[in-house]
């Protein structure tokens, strides 16, 4: 007797079906990109022991390459150039048999080729190729990543944690930030006003994801909360879905001033206690985006709160920023353009004091 099929469990089936054959697929395609990197390897060590012992000259990749596409027409990676990065591959990880249970081992080349031409040291490679395998990097975003200098960035943030959250939850919520964030992909300039912004943040909400790390979604910006009949919007608000708990992130397109730290604690206990369900998520973190800060002040500011935050500088062009001067600089242009010109010291002092008071 045969039973009756029915959409649903055709769908069920077929769905199940298909996952067989997707992760099937995934798993030759790794073994397969993993056996390319070891042939490119054996060639790049066979090259490196040959040019070593025979006293074979450069010139010889180029008889190398032409001989090889001539045996191997219809097979890519035969060029003068892409023998040399197998010679490079064999001199950065030396052992072969390490390579397949390294991260490297599950890089497409092209990302190996990133990792050789813009790092020297064989740990920070390492430490990038598990990154990229762990987060899914597109060539793109490693090579971002690598020239944005993310292992001096990630989990540097001046923060509260550890003050106020358990240990484990406090390394964790570090693991949460970076300083500084690079912005560059909103393509804006540091005259860009907070609204600006933040609404390129979410109209570049995917670039925004990457740079701010894996298990970050967007919940929404400008949040309304209503406070016993007072309005209040958080700019941007995140949710962690790796270890449950919300983000608040403020943004100030000024340098950090220690009240900003209030504004930032007073939103992060809203969101606790408006959204945080506490059987199943951890504390809420606040994040404060700024564009320039002080670190002893910050730590300062931070110390006198009890909710658990931290305070990042944000860059939006790293030339722009490495074109200004330092304090220094325009501290000893302005004390020489005194020294010139004493009679303006008054007029000087004047504008000063009135630009101040614009801000308020």
């Amino acid at each position: 007797m045969t039973g009756t099929i029915t959409s649903s469990n055709y769908a069920m089936t077929l769905d199940e079906l298909k996952r067989h054959v997707r992760a099937a697929r995934f798993q030759a395609q790794r073994k397969a990109n993993t056996e390319l990197l070891m042939l490119w390897w054996k060639l790049g060590r066979t090259i490196l022991q040959r040019q070593s012992t025979e006293q074979w000259g450069t010139g010889i990749l180029h008889r190398l390459a032409h001989d090889l596409r001539a045996e191997f027409p219809s097979m890519k990676g035969f060029s003068v150039a892409n023998l040399r990065y197998m010679r490079r591959f064999t001199i950065a990880w030396p052992n072969e048999g390490l390579i397949r249970q390294r991260p490297v081992g599950e890089l497409p080349w092209g990302h190996i080729i990133e990792l050789l031409d813009k790092l020297q040291d064989r740990e920070l490679r390492d430490w990038y190729a598990e990154k990229d395998v762990v987060n899914g990097w597109s060539r793109p975003v490693l090579a971002h990543q690598i020239t944005t200098k993310l292992h001096e960035r990630e989990s540097a943030a001046p923060a509260n944690f550890s003050g106020v959250l358990e240990q484990r939850g406090s390394e964790l919520a570090q693991q949460l930030t970076k300083d500084p964030y690079t912005l560059d992909f909103l393509a804006i300039d540091s005259d860009a006003g907070e609204r600006e912004l933040e609404g390129r943040l979410v109209d570049r909400i995917i670039d925004t994801l990457r740079e701010l790390g894996p298990g970050y979604a967007f919940v929404g910006r400008q949040v309304h909360f209503d406070v016993d009949g007072d309005d209040f919007y958080v700019d941007l608000l995140f949710f962690h879905v790796e270890q449950l708990r919300y983000i608040v992130i403020e943004l100030k397109t000024s340098k950090f001033d220690p009240r900003d730290a209030g504004q930032l604690g007073f939103y992060v206990t809203l969101v606790d206690d408006k959204l945080r369900i506490p059987d199943k998520h951890e504390p809420t973190v606040g994040i404060m985006l700024v564009a320039g800060k002080n670190d002893a002040v910050v730590r300062y500011a931070l110390a006198s709160t009890t909710q658990p935050m931290a305070v990042s500088r944000y860059e939006l062009t790293r030339e722009a920023q490495a074109a200004l001067p330092d304090e220094e600089t325009i501290a000893r242009a302005f004390t020489e353009e005194l020294a010139q010109k004493p009679e303006g010291i008054a007029a000087l002092l004047e504008e000063g004091i009135v630009r101040g008071r614009g801000k308020d």
